[in-house]
């Protein structure tokens, strides 16, 4: 039985856009990027993607990034499965306070707070000289041995930890407690029960956030920049931008970062559709829950405020480093200063980035509620064909590391009018907006969901037009979603680091995060400058967190699920 669609010509219309939208600046970028590394001249071949694999420079890149991604994941892993289980299956006093800092460190990415950790963990920073001070050491710690390698392992765990437990909490929510006792009663118990009941059924939650992790870490690029760990396929796909049209080899290694990113979401889902977790219910762990003794709640309070203080030293060195008139060879800084935040406003570099970051994100947020809205409406609204495919081209961009985008993005408006060597603001407006789009549509789609048609309908019978009813009626009802959704939007534009670093190429157009990082080389005061910039840019993101929470309340995390 054929079925049939609601397609009206106002319906077809939108579609035809949103299809010329997503193939031009999602498909083609992601096209071009990959056409690049197996044509040259006209000519198919594979010396590229095999020049690639046998250098031994870039067989060190691709191995030192894999390096950085497994220890990584496997290090977030371990302190946040130990989190997770205690705030799930105790309850205690002030767990919902603990539960609400362990979260905080997402404010701060780790591009920005390796500048403050620099500061504190250096072989002469702040931690050295205060161990040698106590006559703990006798010699400075190489807190980043490896060339820098260890320092970008501990930033990226600090700040992606957070995602890890939500994921991991998330699972363990919804395991039947029954399973539990069940293996209890026939012997099982602490490790092995861990092992062959718990962490089996929670592998599901647990992949979603392994992956999302992995691929974080691999495609890094501002923090191995910052600690000057180069040797990383992002640093050299960053270091090959300015001669992208003489150097094929950059195609060969972003197409090698998206077979890595497909390879393990596909892994993660033959690995989680290989195994049988279907419970006969779940979500029933409060039932479950134990109540923590005296002595186990001051033990998971000295553990969530220790891994969180842990988490918090680099905004805490960010925030000292901002205010230092100098800090050199010293515990703290020997004087404090408000005039870097007066610099910010000041400086050339930094005061236009910010200009040119609100003009940015301002646009970036505008095409977000457009285009989002309208996917979100098309897929709650209407009966259209392929809704699937439409709603996974407007998830894509989740599941894409933003390094890959903005290198297609570059290489493939190279020559055109939209060539960001030239005037990167389109472009950047463009990046910024397909990013961040997911974000946008869930907000959107969630308040359609929660709305019921039947208010449209009634005042399209009374003789409305349906945008005139969608406009004046159900509008006013999801303002708070779009609220949200455009805030999240606003505020991860402001401090978009793969896109900015990649496309914007003049220093009159860098946005703040390429500010800071040209700020860096600047030996005198840049250091100072940079972070006052990170913590202006720290709380705009957590007032943007805290407004869309204000407004989605629990259905906030319906904007981070594809």
């Amino acid at each position: 039985m054929l079925r049939r669609y609601d397609l009206t010509p106002g319906t077809a219309v939108f579609l035809a856009a949103l299809a010329a939208f997503f193939g031009a600046f999602l498909l083609y970028p992601l096209w071009y990027a990959i056409v690049g590394a197996f044509y040259v001249d006209g000519r198919f071949t594979f010396e590229f993607i095999e020049f690639m694999l046998t250098s031994p420079v870039y067989g060190e890149a691709i191995m030192n990034s894999f390096r950085l991604a497994m220890v990584t994941t496997v290090a977030t892993t371990l302190l946040s499965l130990p989190l997770a289980f205690l705030l799930v299956h105790y309850n205690f006093k002030g767990k919902g306070f603990l539960q609400g800092v362990i979260l905080v460190p997402m404010v701060l990415p780790p591009f920005v707070g390796a500048i403050g950790m620099k500061q504190m963990f250096a072989r002469f920073g702040s931690i050295n000289l205060l161990l040698m001070r106590m006559g703990v050491i006798d010699q400075p710690i190489d807190f980043f041995g490896g060339g820098g390698f260890l320092g970008v392992v501990i930033l990226e765990v600090l700040h992606l930890y957070p995602i890890m437990y939500l994921n991991v909490a998330a699972a363990l929510s919804n395991i039947d407690p029954s399973l539990d006792e069940a293996a209890r009663n026939v012997g099982s118990s602490g490790f092995k029960l861990f092992r062959t009941i718990t962490f089996p059924l929670m592998l599901p939650g647990y992949f979603a956030g392994a992956i999302i992790v992995f691929i974080w870490a691999f495609t890094d690029l501002g923090t191995p920049l910052v600690f000057n760990f180069r040797q990383v396929i992002a640093v050299e796909i960053f270091n090959s931008i300015a001669d992208i049209n003489e150097n094929p080899v950059a195609y060969a290694l972003v197409v090698l970062v998206i077979v890595m990113t497909i390879f393990f979401f596909y892994l993660a889902k033959q690995l989680m559709g290989g195994q049988k977790v279907e419970m006969v219910s779940r979500g029933h762990v409060a039932g479950a829950r134990k109540q923590a003794s005296p002595g186990m709640t001051v033990a998971i309070w000295a553990i969530m405020l220790s891994v969180t203080g842990i988490a918090l030293l680099p905004h805490l060195s960010i925030v000292l480093t901002s205010f230092a008139d100098r800090w050199f060879m010293t515990v703290l800084p020997e004087s404090m200063t408000v005039s870097h935040y007066t610099m910010v406003f000041d400086h050339p570099i930094s005061s236009t980035s910010i200009k040119i970051s609100l003009i940015l994100s301002v646009f970036s947020t505008l095409l977000d509620i457009v285009v989002g809205v309208a996917i979100a409406y098309l897929l709650v609204r209407t009966n259209i064909p392929f809704k699937g495919v439409l709603d996974g081209l407007a998830m894509l961009p989740l599941a894409l590391p933003g390094l890959v985008l903005a290198f297609g993005y570059l290489s493939g408006y190279s020559g055109t009018f939209l060539d960001a060597r030239h005037f990167p603001m389109p472009l950047l407006v463009i990046a910024y907006g397909v990013r961040r789009l997911p974000y946008m549509v869930r907000s959107a789609y969630a308040g359609f969901q929660q709305t019921s048609v039947a208010l449209e309908e009634a005042a399209q019978n009374m003789g409305a037009s349906k945008f005139r009813s969608v406009w004046e009626i159900t509008f006013p009802l999801i303002l708070a979603n779009l609220v949200a959704g455009g805030v999240l939007c606003f505020s991860f534009a402001m401090l978009e680091v793969s896109d900015s670093l990649i496309l914007a190429m003049k220093s009159e157009y860098y946005p703040i995060t390429r500010a800071i990082y040209a700020l860096l080389g600047r030996i005198s005061d840049g250091a100072y400058i940079a972070s006052a910039m990170g913590v202006l840019g720290m709380l705009l993101l957590m007032a943007s967190l805290f407004l869309a929470g204000r407004f989605l309340g629990r259905r906030m995390g319906e904007l981070f699920r594809a």
